[in-house]
């Protein structure tokens, strides 16, 4: 017979389940309660909820940082498009076509996984000034690329590999070749990973702090990371319109997890990441 759970066991579940989740929301309801506030208002009630709400720090914020949101957005979307095109034309041959070195290729890439982001940087940066890309989204662009591509490639090469052998020796007695392989059977039975992949290098790229510090000086190309230190700057005393600009450029993100959380949840707990 099957021992019901004692109240008190529940009771430190569900309590301690709570605890950690307002730890989890109290910081942002904190930011958003700030944003509304005006200097009076944020000196004498820091931690209360006060009226009337200052949307003008909204307005203000907006203002200021749109142009770095939509250099994130290009970024972004260049980089998570050229990782996940070059990971799965990567991936498919050295999962499965058999080709001369396939085995010391692929620990190759693998290898670059243990090597320190940090590392990287300054023989990066290196290059970048030698190709004469500094101050261009280029200088961006093919570091965020080289870098993203390492990781999915390891986690693509797992999950073709465990794809079932006789669907693809059918394919190829029906004259299918590699490329029609790849595009009508593979990619479609992927959808779940390449989706989970692409959320996490969207948001690798666009937290990305260092790298665009380093390479990024014009304010036309900053992205969002660089942007609102600068923003941070011009409110050093006005802490509404800085609160209402952390707001701002966290809801990009969240209105990517809502659209994308079912393929990125099914991409982590339905077995198809396979390393």
């Amino acid at each position: 017979m099957k021992r019901r759970p004692s109240y008190s066991g529940l009771l430190l579940r569900h309590g301690s389940i709570l605890f950690f989740g307002i730890l989890t929301i109290l910081p942002f309801f904190i930011m958003i309660s700030l944003s509304f506030k005006d200097a009076t208002q944020f000196n004498l009630h820091r931690w209360s909820v006060t009226f009337p709400f200052h949307w003008s720090n909204y307005a203000a914020a907006w203002h200021a940082i749109r142009s770095y949101i939509g250099n994130s957005f290009m970024i972004s979307g260049v980089t998570v498009i050229g990782v996940l095109v070059v990971s799965c034309l990567a991936a498919y041959p050295l999962a499965r076509i058999h080709f001369f070195m396939k085995e010391q290729i692929y620990f190759l890439i693998i290898a670059l996984l243990m090597i320190p982001s940090t590392l990287t940087l300054v023989p990066l940066f290196s290059l970048i000034i030698k190709f004469r890309m500094l101050d261009s989204w280029l200088g961006l662009w093919g570091p965020f690329i080289a870098g993203g591509q390492v990781f999915c490639i390891f986690v693509l090469r797992s999950f073709f590999s465990s794809l079932s052998e006789e669907m693809f020796e059918a394919a190829r007695i029906d004259g299918a070749s590699e490329k029609r392989i790849l595009f009508s059977i593979v990619l479609p039975l992927s959808k779940a990973i390449i989706a989970t992949l692409g959320v996490l290098n969207i948001l690798g790229t666009w937290n990305d702090y260092i790298w665009p510090l380093m390479v990024i000086t014009d304010d036309r190309l900053m992205p969002l990371t660089i942007g609102l230190m600068a923003f941070q700057q011009q409110f050093t005393t006005d802490w509404g319109p800085l609160f209402a600009g952390y707001v701002l450029a966290s809801i990009p993100l969240l209105i990517l997890f809502v659209f994308t959380s079912k393929q990125f949840v099914e991409g982590l707990s339905s077995g198809s990441v396979k390393m």
